[in-house]
C-alpha cells in the first residue's frame, strides 16, 4: 500500500503540497535487545571518557519511540488506537 501512496503522491500532488493520513493505528510492544540497550542505555556509563551513569536512570524513565527488529519483541503486540 505505501508503495501505491507514493506513487500517487509523485503524480499527482503539487510541488508544495502536504499528505496527511486519514487514519493511522498505534502498537505497543516490549522488547529486548541487548544490543539496542548498549546503544541506548549503556551508552551514559562512558561518553567519550566523561562517566555520566547518573542520565540512565532518566533515559529509562522516558518512553522511548523506534524501530526495531522484529526478532526483539518478546511480549504480545497490542493496538493502542
Amino acid at each position: 500500500m505505501t508503495e501505491t501512496v507514493l506513487l500517487a503522491r509523485d503524480k499527482w500532488l503539487k510541488p508544495d503540497g502536504l499528505m496527511f493520513p486519514d487514519q493511522a493505528v498505534i502498537y505497543f510492544a516490549g522488547i529486548e535487545d541487548a544490543e539496542y540497550r548498549e546503544g541506548k542505555v549503556d551508552f551514559w556509563d562512558d561518553v567519550y571518557g566523561i562517566k555520566m551513569h547518573v542520565m540512565k536512570s532518566l533515559v529509562l524513565s522516558e518512553p522511548l519511540v523506534d524501530v526495531v527488529e522484529s526478532k526483539a519483541i518478546c511480549t504480545d503486540v497490542v493496538p493502542v488506537f
